[in-house]
């Protein structure tokens, strides 16, 4: 098994101490650095410390030496791409975060800036936390198993208000949502 601990906490940009920190108890950067190395034994009970404190799930601290894993090999920097120090694992940002589940909208008929193919990966959060998706590409479940996709502009109590991403169409308000999937990520086929 390979340890992903070092990609993970880089690609969260934390230092050794950072995530030495985060951790509960807290535990010294050291001994971080030798369970990322291997040079200690990462046990189940550290795993479960470092991913909680790194935010995801344990099962991805390793993945198997046989399995093939994306690389990332090179980087866009202002004088254009060049090679990192090293290669590292390439980890989709879905899998970095969140305790709440990812759901995925699957485009079929071009809206907005969204084209048949595309799919929108969305993290559900309860309404309550609602402000913090405002002027964000939203999907809301509404009553009899339908759903409303738009830009969050509005949330007064129980109430959110959508708009649509085509042009002149009026906004939704949905009343007591059950959930807000909130977009995170876009994956589009070139």
């Amino acid at each position: 098994m390979i340890n992903r601990i070092r990609d993970i906490r880089r690609q969260k940009g934390l230092t050794l101490a950072d995530l030495a920190a985060a951790c509960v108890p807290p535990t010294t950067p050291q001994t971080v650095g030798r369970l990322e190395t291997g040079m200690r034994n990462l046990s189940l009970k550290w795993m479960e410390r470092i991913a909680a404190a790194l935010e995801v799930d344990p099962e991805m601290l390793v993945r198997s030496e046989a399995a093939e894993q994306p690389q990332i090999i090179a980087r866009l920097a202002r004088e254009g791409a060049e090679a990192p120090p090293e290669t590292s694992d390439a980890i989709l940002p879905t899998q970095l975060g969140g305790e709440r589940p990812l759901i995925v909208l699957a485009i079929d008929y071009p809206h907005g800036e969204y084209r048949p193919g595309d799919q929108l990966w969305l993290r559900q959060i309860d309404p309550a936390d609602g402000a913090r998706a405002i002027n964000r590409d939203v999907l809301v479940p509404r009553k009899g198993g339908r759903f409303a996709f738009g830009r969050l502009i509005d949330r007064q109590g129980t109430l959110v208000g959508l708009l649509p991403p085509g042009h002149g169409e009026k906004q939704q308000v949905i009343e007591n949502p059950a959930w807000i999937g909130v977009a995170e990520m876009l994956v589009r086929r070139l």
